[in-house]
């Protein structure tokens, strides 16, 4: 979508004229918005959304940050008639008045169909790209995809049960953590005691989720971890107050703590980062922080979780 890929780097019928999409509405594991996918899509293996057989037709499904449908409107609302070929339509569904567009593109040498939109939601924006084939076109019409659109439907909750079993390791302590968020789906999950519509900053937190490659060398491994820490998004004034390899369940790893302050209201917290490398592939990633003044109590709450994270198999 020409206005929403910048926010990923990613005719009105009413409600009533399909009652029966919000009961049947397919939810991808993870996610809170869902939608009835179109005859002859199933559930995607390889990521988030439905896919044809040969997977030449793809709906991906995601959650964006809340401010992306209105920066989407606005955009929506300034140029109404669209450019560069791109079609914008807007659509009432069971999760709020929908912006979609419609373009033509190419996906490798392949002729595609492509369409974009963007849905409110509680604390998220949904957001929906759908890509297919031209020579598909006549079975996946723009109406078919519209009704489609028009089936969007959103839940208020995910189960933590359901979020975590999406992720490539087990998480067998939450440490009395109650809000529990994929950030991504099946790579990184945030435990809180805060939630989205009171702020994560105020309050004991952690993010959870793998990077790709690390170095091996012992001094490249110190100096990544000391630099990853410190432009950990959202902390502010940073500065390094401990940096030193440990042990984490057998393996090598690496913990950093940074004091600084984080959100509109300054809070000042200590954060740590642990890094528990991998010889081979991607390695765990582990980011808790915590109001200075809890910071003792939430300390322990965090080595448990971080004990707690096995392998699958």
């Amino acid at each position: 979508m020409t206005l929403i890929r910048p926010l990923a780097a990613l005719a009105l019928l009413a409600v009533s004229a399909f009652p029966a999409y919000a009961a049947d509405a397919v939810f991808p594991p993870g996610l809170r918005l869902g939608m009835v996918p179109l005859v002859g899509l199933s559930t995607a293996k390889t990521f988030p959304g439905f896919e044809s057989e040969d997977g030449s037709v793809k709906v991906l499904i995601t959650e964006l940050p809340p401010a992306a449908y209105g920066e989407v409107v606005s955009a929506f609302n300034s140029n109404p008639a669209g450019a560069n070929g791109v079609k914008q339509d807007k659509i009432e569904t069971p999760a709020g008045l929908a912006y979609f567009t419609t373009e033509s593109g190419k996906a490798d040498d392949t002729p595609v169909k492509r369409y974009s939109m963007i849905v409110p939601g509680a604390g998220f924006s949904g957001y929906v790209a759908v890509q297919i084939p031209e020579n598909a076109t006549k079975i996946y019409t723009d109406e078919a995809v519209r009704q489609m659109f028009a089936s969007a439907t959103t839940r208020r909750q995910v189960s933590a049960e359901e979020q975590i079993a999406l992720m490539p390791f087990k998480i067998t302590d939450l440490a009395d953590f109650k809000d529990v968020r994929t950030l991504a789906p099946g790579s990184s999950i945030i435990l809180a005691d805060g939630d989205e519509s009171t702020g994560y900053d105020s309050r004991p937190f952690m993010i959870l989720g793998l990077i790709g490659a690390t170095p091996q060398a012992a001094d490249d491994r110190a100096r990544f971890a000391q630099e990853a820490a410190l432009q950990i998004p959202g902390v502010r004034e940073s500065r390094i107050t401990m940096s030193e390899p440990i042990r984490i369940n057998g393996q090598q790893g690496f913990e950093t703590r940074i004091d600084g302050v984080s959100g509109k209201d300054k809070v000042p917290v200590t954060v740590v980062q642990w890094i528990r490398f991998s010889s081979g592939g991607a390695s765990l990633r582990i980011i808790a922080s915590a109001p200075r003044d809890r910071w003792q109590a939430a300390f322990t709450r965090f080595r448990a979780v971080r004990d707690g994270i096995q392998p699958k198999g």
